[in-house]
């Protein structure tokens, strides 16, 4: 078996094809892996059936083990400990039950080169939820195959040239086949606000005023009130095809949950994404105070700075609490 060196630690089995190499088996030890995107100058094209399922038989092609240092001795390679993946852009096709029972895989980082997805392909990830699109113009396809497959909340983030441009949550949803004893037939009900959000493809293609249009339907009915502030934060923070209507829509909920928003933003350890939080929800003093609180207990320097800045800013008559790291 040929060593070469890489990002990861795989051990692979590919066949050549006109095109590029097909991964039949791959295999990692590691929690975050990124599969290479070249081995012998070949671009790395299509995954194959089960290529990255647990317990899956044996490929015959050639094999190679892809290495960035040495395995611990006692590493599990199996895929099931499998948490980030990174797929290469070169990537077009991926093969049925590529990611059968990849029971901990939560985050999926791709190009939306990914032109077919065979049956199953990502069947029993159930805790699959998070996603990274490196976007050419293409991406309507493949987020409309995730958002279809999956009916749980997901959290897409779509870059262009490395860079986050949008950042969309899809809230979960649930079918429900009841049985109805007297009528003698099941009755199928859905439940939670992200049907719509989910099916909101058109030919494929993600319009973001009609995504932007399911939020008020969604606030008049039962939904998840976390899942609505980081769907309005996301949408403000990079606004995509916003509206100003849609943007004065995702303020206000903001605003109405204030101390939420900057509970949720202080938990993600983003201090530059802070200020434009303040600007856009104008918190109040009660919840400055329990903001600059929370940070201070977080040891969070950069982001309790900026609040008792804010503080100070809107409140400078207040007698100023101190407060030490």
């Amino acid at each position: 078996m040929e060593i070469v060196s890489g990002v990861s630690n795989w051990k692979l089995t590919v066949r050549r094809e006109a095109a590029g190499l097909t991964v039949l088996r791959a295999v990692t030890c590691d929690f975050f892996a990124a599969l290479p995107e070249k081995l012998w100058g070949l671009p790395v094209t299509a995954l194959g059936d089960r290529a990255l399922a647990p317990g899956a038989r044996p490929a015959a092609g050639q094999e190679a083990q892809v290495s960035c240092g040495p395995a611990a001795a006692d590493a599990v390679w199996d895929n099931r400990n499998l948490q980030k993946l990174t797929l290469p852009a070169s990537v077009e096709y991926v093969g049925d039950y590529a990611f059968f029972n990849c029971i901990n895989l939560k985050t999926l980082c791709l190009g939306d080169s990914v032109r077919r997805w065979g049956g199953g392909a990502i069947m029993n990830c159930r805790r699959l939820d998070s996603f990274q699109v490196d976007c050419t113009g293409q991406e309507g396809g493949l987020l409309a195959y995730f958002a279809g497959e999956l009916p749980g909340e997901l959290d897409i983030t779509l870059r262009r040239g490395g860079e986050p441009f949008a950042r969309l949550i899809f809230p979960e949803y649930v079918e429900v086949y009841e049985e109805n004893c007297p009528a003698h037939h099941f009755d199928y009900n859905i439940y939670g606000a992200g049907y719509g959000y989910h099916h909101c493809f058109y030919q494929k293609k993600l319009d973001f005023k009609s995504y932007d249009a399911l939020w008020r339907p969604m606030l008049s009915t039962e939904h998840d009130s976390g899942c609505a502030l980081r769907l309005a934060w996301w949408r403000l923070r990079y606004p995509e095809g916003l509206t100003d209507r849609a943007a004065a829509d995702y303020r206000a909920y903001l605003q109405a949950h204030g101390l939420e928003a900057l509970r949720y933003l202080l938990s993600l350890r983003d201090p530059s994404a802070l200020p434009l939080l303040l600007e856009e929800i104008s918190p109040d003093r009660e919840s400055l105070a329990a903001a600059c609180s929370l940070a201070r207990q977080n040891r969070d320097a950069a982001a309790l700075a900026l609040l008792l800045e804010e503080r100070h800013r809107r409140f400078p008559a207040e007698e100023e609490d101190r407060f030490s790291l």
